[in-house]
């Protein structure tokens, strides 16, 4: 090689390191940043996905028995070996047999379910409750017969496949497990009673959106409300709940309450849930002295007897109220039945303190409009499990002193 060549050479391989270095200082210059701490530099920034941009799809009928529907919320990747969606099982709807090689983890968010391992007695599942699924485990999932259910899934992947599906539950095996559950053989830490001592799924839910509504405890009304809505109350059913009890509870209450409902309503449309809108009443209430005079009777039936005393000498007014407006305005719309009225009644009373008298007339008031003590005991479980445990105290001893008080009368 020449001299002159050379030179060049080596010319040309100085400007090259230096454009190198040139090109690598903002990098370096970037990680000795990040080294020192600055918390904008070279580090991920967030992602969000906003509700209701993905496309919710119907589970696809060789997987799924009935209508099921599934809102995908991500995909695995590279970050993260699992993906997540909700799916909703309406009433009666279930998927197949199966397994995950990488396993599952399902969180109901609301209504009522079933699910069971192969070989296993099946389990009824709640809200908040969190079902584990290991790796290979063949099992099924989905709603119970009279109850919409919605399950958030997050579910792990081994070399890209997340689940092995195998042969539908029949509706022989179906009805099996559901009439299993029904008679309390769902090896749950408290199993189910005969139905007359229990409330039904959509029962339950009522004293909780009445206690917290009574509360003004907002997340957890919104929460009541969609598993109302999912167990089979209608809107209209909803709306009635909540406009009765501003009777209790007051008006800035009821009004608060029906303008979470109303959000609750349209977040379910943009999710694609066309939730019952129910019935108006069905009869026209009546006015002047025939309102009087059928409250006046309503009043008497659900309190036993004529409604007399020295508060309503000293203020009859009050009575005159409660007779023409809360049983006959109210009481005669027939869009919601007077044990649905008593259990919101009785569980707004029972969150709020100081009401205790009331509440224990409104325990015997329940049972008169064919509740039973039973039901009334699953109340309070319901109240001490998943609503307000001083609530539920309250209950507790309201129903008793109730239930003595009955023992004794001759």
């Amino acid at each position: 090689m020449s001299g002159a060549l050379e030179s060049t050479v080596a010319f040309l391989l100085r400007k090259s390191f230096l454009s190198i270095a040139v090109c690598a200082a903002p990098f370096l210059t970037a990680c000795a940043t990040a080294q020192r701490g600055d918390p904008h530099a070279m580090s991920p920034t967030q992602q969000i996905t906003r509700a209701g941009t993905q496309t919710p799809t119907a589970g696809p009928t060789e997987n799924f028995s009935g209508r099921v529907r599934v809102e995908p919320l991500f995909a695995a990747n590279e970050a993260i070996n699992a993906s997540s969606a909700y799916v909703t099982f309406e009433p009666g709807a279930r998927s197949a047999w199966h397994t995950h090689p990488a396993g599952q983890r399902l969180v109901v968010t609301s209504g009522v379910g079933l699910t069971q391992e192969w070989g296993k007695p099946v389990q009824e599942i709640h809200p908040g409750d969190v079902v584990v699924c290991p790796p290979g485990v063949k099992h099924w999932h989905g709603a119970a017969p009279t109850s919409v259910m919605t399950h958030l899934a997050v579910t792990g992947s081994v070399d890209g496949k997340s689940v092995t599906w195998m042969e539908k539950v029949t509706d022989q095996e179906y009805a099996a497990a559901s009439a299993s559950v029904a008679q309390g053989q769902d090896h749950r830490p408290t199993s189910a009673a005969p139905a007359e001592q229990t409330l039904s799924a959509k029962q339950q839910t009522i004293p909780r959106i009445a206690a917290f509504m009574a509360t003004s405890d907002m997340p957890r009304l919104s929460a009541a409300l969609n598993e109302g809505l999912d167990a089979g109350l209608t809107v209209s059913e909803a709306k009635e709940i909540l406009v009765q009890l501003y009777a209790y509870t007051g008006f800035p209450r009821s009004l608060n309450a029906l303008g979470e409902l109303m959000k609750v309503v349209e977040a379910r449309k943009q999710r694609g849930i066309q939730d019952a809108p129910g019935r108006e009443p069905s009869r026209a209430v009546p006015v002047g002295d025939a309102l009087v005079a059928i409250g006046t009777d309503n009043q008497t039936k659900i309190s036993g007897a004529p409604v007399r005393g020295p508060l309503f000498d000293f203020a009859p007014v009050i009575n005159q109220f409660l007779q023409a407006h809360l049983f006959g305005d109210i009481f005669e719309r027939d869009n919601l039945d007077w044990q649905s009225r008593e259990l919101a009644t009785v569980g707004a009373l029972a969150a709020t303190p100081g009401a205790e008298p009331q509440l224990r007339s409104h325990m015997a008031a329940s049972m008169r409009v064919g509740l039973t003590a039973g039901q009334l005991r699953h109340l309070i479980e319901v109240l001490a499990e998943r609503g307000d445990r001083d609530a539920a105290t309250r209950a507790t001893e309201a129903l008793t002193q109730v239930l003595a008080a009955m023992q004794r009368a001759p």
